[in-house]
């Protein structure tokens, strides 16, 4: 109301209109609320919607990064497990069991998977093979410790023997040929055991001693041509035929790595290449198993 008593209004409601007004009032406020909520709520939900599709996308980038990593790991220790049999004949020790290296030792215990909320069954299931592949890595890594660590004890023990026993390539690169074991002779087709191992090189490749030793032979010998013999020591004897040269002579000592000789392609040989053998206790046994340093290629 002004002063001077212009604009007054008056406005008479009945009880029911009074109601009615109030009523419409509540039901305008409720309504722009619940539009205003729902749409609030869309916007909301769309924003988290993609933000979860971030982190799915992010996930599964991440776990298949791990499982690629995963699988490197396992690779070197297929590597590792091979050189752990080299080392394990290197220092006299028993192979390990194949069912046992194939099962490792201890780990961590693998629980019944928990369902995640919200997560695929994709990425529930490459969460499962994660935890089942590293329970298996950690096994193998920690029989292979555990394994290095005997070899380790049982090499300071007898550091002495193990000089002595032949443990490198006698030549570098070449082709593994007839293996130790049952063959066809190449020149009468009949079965017959070959006590060594055939490495083809060309003529004139470097023989080295696989360990310390002394020449118990150098000359020619019927179909083995020019044979070299060393005596290591501890039972261990290596033999290299079909020699084209020399580079040591009877009686001299030699260590591991001396050039004894060259290849060559005389006595009853089809073509170039090296015979060698190992004997321990002048029993033949597999070159292969004493190559410390790998297979040659």
């Amino acid at each position: 109301m002004s002063h001077n008593d212009e604009g007054v209004g008056q406005w008479d409601f009945s009880k029911r209109q009074l109601v009615g007004i109030v009523g419409l009032c509540i039901a305008i406020v409720g309504s722009g609320l619940f539009f205003t909520t729902d749409y609030l709520t869309k916007v909301l939900y769309q924003a988290k919607l993609k933000s979860l599709k971030r982190d799915y996308n992010q996930m599964s980038l991440t776990l298949t990064e791990l499982q690629r990593q995963m699988d490197l790991l396992s690779m070197h220790v297929v590597d590792i497990e091979e050189k752990d049999q080299a080392l394990r004949t290197y220092a006299n020790l028993p192979q390990i069991d194949k069912d046992v290296r194939k099962l490792g030792i201890g780990g961590m215990e693998v629980a019944k998977p928990v369902k995640l909320d919200n997560v695929s069954p994709n990425e529930e299931n490459k969460l499962l093979d994660l935890e089942l592949n590293l329970d298996m890595l950690t096994r193998k890594v920690k029989l292979e410790l555990a394994s290095y660590s005997d070899i380790y004890n049982k090499v300071i023990k007898e550091s002495d023997r193990v000089k002595s026993m032949p443990s490198i390539r006698p030549v570098q690169g070449g082709y593994l040929n007839s293996g130790f074991g049952y063959r066809n002779d190449p020149f009468t087709q009949k079965p017959r055991f070959h006590y060594g191992q055939d490495i083809t090189v060309s003529s004139g490749s470097k023989v080295y001693a696989p360990a310390d030793g002394v020449v118990k032979y150098a000359a020619r010998q019927g179909g083995f041509g020019k044979v070299i013999k060393l005596d290591h020591g501890y039972g261990y004897r290596s033999i290299f035929a079909h020699l084209s040269n020399f580079h040591v002579k009877w009686g001299q000592k030699v260590k591991r790595g001396d050039l004894i000789g060259q290849t060559g392609n005389t006595g009853r040989s089809a073509g170039p290449h090296l015979h060698y053998e190992i004997h321990r206790n002048g029993v033949p046994q597999n070159p292969l198993d004493y190559f410390f340093s790998g297979y040659i290629k």
